[in-house]
């Protein structure tokens, strides 16, 4: 039987950019946030908020309402600039994230990180965010990427 021999080689690029991510960003809009406690969106928002980031909840079907303690927007057009939106995470289906990286493209001046959420890939999507200078993380979690590096 043959045993590899795993060699820790450092820090990868991605984590090198999660590690970036975690520390540099301020204001996180949610694509897709739930106000259902049970759902994988509201734990995500809940943990970001309690470490500190302000949390920006992107749900058509609850705009002008409030969740954890924030009020909803429509989608990412009605945000305010004055917000400064950094990173957009997104809890949506594959076939959703060319429209919302567009809107976040032309509406988010602040824009810095486009993150899809774990199942979620989108590579047109993501080179045309990177096309246009963002650091784009596809199929992973800031709740459990961010503690590795906070």
């Amino acid at each position: 039987m043959n045993l590899a021999v795993l060699r820790d080689t450092g820090p990868s690029p991605i984590d090198d950019d999660i590690a970036r991510i975690a520390r540099t960003t301020r204001c996180i809009a949610i694509v897709g946030l739930s106000p259902n406690e049970a759902r994988p969106s509201w734990g995500v928002a809940r943990y970001l908020k309690s470490q500190g980031y302000r949390i920006v909840p992107v749900n058509p079907g609850h705009a002008g309402s409030t969740i954890l303690d924030e009020r909803v927007y429509a989608d990412l057009r009605e945000i305010p600039a004055e917000l400064a939106v950094d990173m957009v995470d997104i809890f949506r289906r594959p076939e959703a994230v060319p429209g919302i990286v567009e809107d976040a493209l032309a509406h988010l001046p602040h824009l810095a990180t486009i993150w899809m959420q774990l199942g979620v890939r989108h590579p047109q999507a993501a080179a045309r965010a990177r096309a246009r200078g963002l650091t784009v993380v596809e199929d992973r979690c800031p709740k459990i990427e961010f503690p590795r590096f906070l």
